[in-house]
C-alpha cells in the first residue's frame, strides 16, 4: 500500500501532467485529498500507480462534483464529464424509463464491464426493449450507488476481457468507494426552468474507526426526483423524466487482521419507487373504445402509469494477505436486482367489455400487479500477484487467479387481471392491463448457469523507458461452452515528455441470462381473433420452430494506439485511436408475421402465435474512434484557472448480417434500417467537453461547454415508405455553477445546467419511436435546469 503523501503526488501528476504521466491525466475534477490508496483499473500490479499503466485510463475523482455539482446521480454526472461515456434518460420506453442505461464508446450497455472496488458488479434484471438507446441490452444501474460514497471512477478505455472476463469489450469502469475518516453531508435541490422535475437530495457520509486500526465508511442517501412533462398543450401524454424515490445505504471498510492481512467489506442496498407515463388512450371520440378503453371509466381518455418497485443489493467480503512472497486476495461478491411492475390509472378493456356485455357499466380494476423479474449473481475470486525485481529487464510482475460465478434469472407472473382476455372472443376490449400487459404463467422462468475462469497476467519493465503487458484468460460456461482471450500492450517513453502506447486484444461477451430467457406474451386481435404476440426465449418451441440457433458469445478484436505529451507541469495532452470489431453481436429481431414472412407465420399459427421476435447472434459491427484530452493550469497571483478539453469521436457500422438458414432472405425483418441506426447512432458519434474552473478568494466558478454531435435515427414508417430518417443537428449545452466557501467546513453552490435551454431538433411525432417530436437523444428533452447545494464537513 502507498502512503498518503506518495498517493497524493501520484494523483496530482495524473491531474495536471508531468514528465512521468503514462495515462490520461485526470482533467475532470479536483483530487480527493482523503484518499488512502490507489488501485488502477487494467493493472494487477500491487505497486501500480496512476502513472504506470500502458493503456488509457481516466481517473475521475468525484469529491468536487458530489459536493457542488449540478447533477444529482452518477450516470448524469459522468455523461457531462466523460465524452466516451453516454447515458440518456428515456421516455415512453416502458421499464427503460426507470433505469438509466449507460455505455462507453457508442457500444451497448452490456459491452461495458462495471466494477466496484475492483470487483464485478451485477447488471440489472431489465432488458431494454424500447427507446433510442441500448435496445436488446442489459446494463448496470450506475444510479444505485450514492455519489457521496464514491472516491473516484476509473475508466479503462480499452478492451479488457482477457483481464476481467465477459462484458469488457468497450472498456471497464471501476467505481472506488471511500473509506476515509470524518463526516460530511450534502443537501440539494434542483428543478427545470419549466418548474417541474424537482429534485430533493439529502446525503451523508461518515468514516469511523473500527477494531484496531480499521475504518468503516457509511453513506446514506435519499433522492426524490419529480416527474417532468414536455408534452404540448392538448397532448394528454406525460413525456419527460420518470418519477423516482431512492433510499440508499452503503458501507465500505477494512480491518487489519494478522501480520499484513486486511479484511475488507462492501455492502449496499437501494430501494427505488419509480413511475413513468405510458402512451395515452383516447376517449369517446377515438377508436380506443371499446378496444383499449371504457367509456364508463375514462370518457376523456387516460394515461396509464408504469410503476415499479426496484430493489438492488450488493456485497463483497474478502481478505488480502501475504503467502510467502505472494500477495493473495480471496473474495466473495453478491449482487441482486429485482423489478416488480405495478400498473396504475389503467384498465383491462376485456374485463370492462365482459362487464358491459353482462349488463354492467363496463368497469375494470384500475391497478394491476404485472409481475416482473430478478437477477442474482455470486462471484468468487482468488487472485495472486508478485513482483520479481530484475527479471526480464528491470522487473516482472506476475498475477494469476481463478473465478467462479453463478447466476440466476427469474420472471414472475402478474396477477391474472393484468394479462387475461376476459371476454374470450376478442369482440370488444384488448387483453391485459393497458400500458403494460402483465407477464403470464407461460412467461415464468427460473434459469441458472455458472462459469469458471482462470487467467495469467504479466507486466514487465523491460527498460527504464519500455513497459509491456500480456494477459490470457480461459472461461467455460455451463450453457454455451468455453472461450479463450488474450491481450498484449506496451508503452515506450521516447522522450522525457512523450510516451507512445498501444494494445491489441481479443474479447468476448457471454449472452446474458436475460437475453436467453426473457419471455413476454400478450394478446392482439387479428381479424377479430385473439392471437398471441410472443417475444420468445431462446431454445423455446417458437424459436426452435423458427430455426433460431442457441445463443453464443459475441467475439471481439480491439486495437488502440496513442500517445501522451506533457511539455510542462501545467500542460498535458493525450490522444488515442482505437478500433473494435465485434462478431456475432446479439440483437433483438423485428417481428415476424404473415405480412413479412407468410411461411413462417403459418408455422407459428400452429402454436397459436401471430407474431414473434427473438434474440439472435446475427450482426457484425466495426467501431473506429479517437479519444483526445488536453489540460492546462495557470496561476494569476492568488487566483487559479484550470482549463480542460476532452473529445471522443467514434463511428460504429454494421458490417454484416448473418441470418440463420431459416431466415435467409429476410434480413430486412431481422434487422430493419431503424434497428440498424439504433446500433450505429444510438449515441452521438462525437462528443466534447470544454471546461474552465476559476478560483478567486472564497469564490469558485465552473463553466462547462458540452458538444453533442449529430445523430440520424430511423422512423416508424421507414424509408421504404418514402419517409426520410430523423436527423438531429449537432447541439451544445452550457453548465455554469458558482461555489462560495463559507468557512473551511461549509460551502454553498448554485447554478444551472443547459442554461441556454437547448433542445434536440424537432421531428415528425408520428415517425418517432416514442411518439414525441424528438427522441431522448443527446442531452435529453427537458431543457434548462437550476440547482443549489449546501455542503458541510464535520
Amino acid at each position: 500500500m502507498f502512503k498518503t503523501k506518495t498517493l497524493r503526488k501520484a494523483v496530482l501528476v495524473s491531474l495536471y501532467g508531468a514528465s512521468a504521466v503514462a495515462v490520461t491525466p485526470d482533467v475532470y475534477a479536483q483530487t480527493d485529498t482523503s484518499m488512502q490508496s490507489v488501485s488502477v483499473v487494467g493493472s494487477r500490479r500491487a505497486t501500480s500507480s496512476a502513472t504506470d499503466t500502458v493503456v488509457p485510463v481516466d481517473v475521475i475523482p468525484l469529491s468536487k462534483v458530489s459536493e457542488s455539482g449540478g447533477q444529482f446521480d452518477l450516470a448524469q454526472t459522468l455523461t457531462y464529464i466523460s465524452p466516451s461515456f453516454n447515458s440518456t434518460r428515456q421516455t415512453g420506453s416502458d421499464g427503460a424509463d426507470l433505469v438509466d442505461s449507460a455505455a462507453l464508446r457508442g457500444l451497448g450497455s452490456d459491452q461495458t464491464l462495471v466494477l466496484v472496488n475492483g470487483k464485478r458488479r451485477h447488471t440489472t434484471a431489465l432488458v431494454n426493449l424500447f427507446g433510442a438507446r441500448n435496445r436488446g441490452n442489459t446494463g448496470t444501474d450506475m444510479n444505485a450507488i450514492p455519489m457521496l460514497a464514491i472516491k473516484d471512477v476509473q475508466v479503462l478505455r480499452d478492451g479488457a476481457a482477457a483481464q476481467y472476463g465477459s462484458d469488457a469489450i468497450a472498456g471497464v469502469m471501476d467505481i472506488g468507494l471511500k473509506k476515509s475518516k470524518g463526516c460530511e453531508a450534502v443537501a440539494g435541490f434542483s428543478e427545470y426552468s419549466r418548474r417541474d422535475g424537482k429534485n430533493y437530495l439529502a446525503s451523508a457520509y461518515c468514516g469511523v474507526d473500527i477494531g484496531n486500526g480499521g475504518v468503516l465508511g457509511i453513506t446514506g442517501e435519499y433522492l426524490d426526483r419529480g416527474r417532468s412533462n414536455r408534452a404540448e398543450d392538448g397532448n394528454p401524454r406525460t413525456i419527460g423524466d420518470s418519477k423516482t424515490k431512492n433510499q440508499t445505504l452503503y458501507l465500505n471498510g477494512e480491518l487489519p487482521t494478522v501480520a499484513s492481512g486486511r479484511l475488507y467489506l462492501t455492502a449496499g442496498a437501494q430501494s427505488r419507487d419509480a413511475s413513468s407515463g405510458a402512451w395515452a388512450r383516447g376517449g369517446i371520440d377515438s377508436d380506443d373504445i371499446p378496444s383499449r378503453n371504457s367509456a364508463a371509466m375514462y370518457p376523456n381518455g387516460f394515461v396509464p402509469f408504469i410503476n415499479a418497485k426496484i430493489d438492488d443489493r450488493y456485497a463483497t467480503i474478502g481478505h488480502r494477505n501475504q503467502v510467502g512472497e505472494w500477495n493473495m486476495d480471496l473474495s466473495q461478491t453478491y449482487g441482486y436486482n429485482k423489478m416488480i411492475y405495478d400498473i396504475s390509472n389503467t384498465l383491462n378493456a376485456s374485463i370492462a367489455n365482459k362487464d358491459l356485455l353482462a349488463g354492467g357499466k363496463g368497469i375494470s380494476p384500475t391497478n394491476f400487479n404485472a409481475g416482473g423479474f430478478s437477477f442474482e449473481q455470486l462471484t468468487t475470486n482468488l487472485d495472486f500477484n508478485r513482483y520479481f525485481d530484475g527479471v526480464l529487464g528491470r522487473g516482472l510482475n506476475v498475477a494469476f487467479g481463478a473465478e467462479y460465478r453463478h447466476e440466476n434469472y427469474k420472471i414472475y407472473a402478474g396477477e391474472p387481471g393484468s394479462y387475461i382476455d376476459a371476454d374470450g372472443v376478442g369482440i370488444g376490449g384488448a387483453a391485459g392491463s393497458q400500458g403494460f400487459p402483465g407477464f403470464q404463467p407461460a412467461d415464468q422462468v427460473n434459469a441458472n448457469r455458472h462459469n469458471v475462469a482462470a487467467y495469467l497476467d504479466l507486466e514487465a519493465d523491460l527498460t527504464d523507458t519500455v513497459k509491456a503487458q500480456g494477459a490470457v484468460r480461459y472461461e467455460k460456461y455451463s450453457d454455451f461452452g468455453s472461450t479463450t482471450t488474450g491481450k498484449l500492450a506496451g508503452s515506450w517513453r521516447v522522450a522525457p515528455t512523450v510516451l507512445l502506447r498501444g494494445s491489441a486484444s481479443t474479447g468476448f461477451r457471454a449472452p446474458s441470462l436475460q437475453q436467453m430467457y426473457f419471455s413476454s406474451t400478450f394478446t392482439d386481435f387479428i381479424g377479430g381473433v385473439p392471437t398471441d404476440v410472443v417475444l420468445a426465449p431462446n431454445n423455446s418451441a417458437v424459436t426452435n420452430l423458427a430455426g433460431i440457433p442457441k445463443l453464443k458469445e459475441e467475439k471481439s478484436t480491439s486495437f488502440t494506439l496513442g500517445s501522451t505529451w506533457t511539455p510542462t507541469q501545467a500542460v498535458s495532452v493525450t490522444a488515442d485511436l482505437y478500433q473494435i470489431k465485434i462478431k456475432d453481436r446479439i440483437v433483438l429481431s423485428g417481428r415476424f408475421d404473415d405480412s413479412n414472412y407468410p411461411d413462417l407465420a403459418a408455422k407459428l399459427a400452429t402454436l397459436g402465435v401471430g407474431q414473434a421476435q427473438f434474440f439472435v447472434n446475427s450482426v457484425d459491427t466495426k467501431t473506429k474512434g479517437l479519444d483526445l484530452t488536453a489540460s492546462h493550469k495557470a496561476n494569476f497571483g492568488a487566483d487559479k484557472l484550470t482549463t480542460f478539453l476532452a473529445l471522443n469521436v467514434s463511428k460504429t457500422e454494421v458490417t454484416g448480417i448473418h441470418a440463420p438458414a431459416s431466415l435467409k432472405g429476410y434480413e430486412d425483418v431481422l434487422l430493419s434500417e431503424k434497428e440498424r441506426l439504433y446500433i450505429e447512432q444510438g449515441a452521438p458519434r462525437s462528443k466534447a467537453t470544454l471546461g474552465f474552473d476559476y478560483t478567486h478568494s472564497a469564490w469558485e466558478t465552473d463553466l462547462k461547454l458540452i458538444y453533442f454531435g449529430p445523430q440520424t435515427l430511423g422512423t416508424y414508417s421507414g424509408t421504404a415508405a418514402g419517409v426520410p430518417n430523423q436527423h438531429y443537428d449537432a447541439k451544445a449545452s452550457a453548465d455554469l455553477s458558482f461555489t462560495y466557501t463559507i468557512n473551511k467546513n461549509m460551502k454553498f453552490s448554485f447554478g444551472g445546467n443547459n442554461i441556454f435551454n437547448v433542445h434536440p431538433s424537432t421531428q415528425n411525432p408520428d415517425e418517432t419511436d416514442n411518439g414525441f417530436k424528438y427522441e431522448s437523444v443527446q442531452f435529453g428533452l427537458n431543457g434548462a435546469s437550476y440547482f443549489g447545494r449546501l455542503y458541510v464537513k464535520f
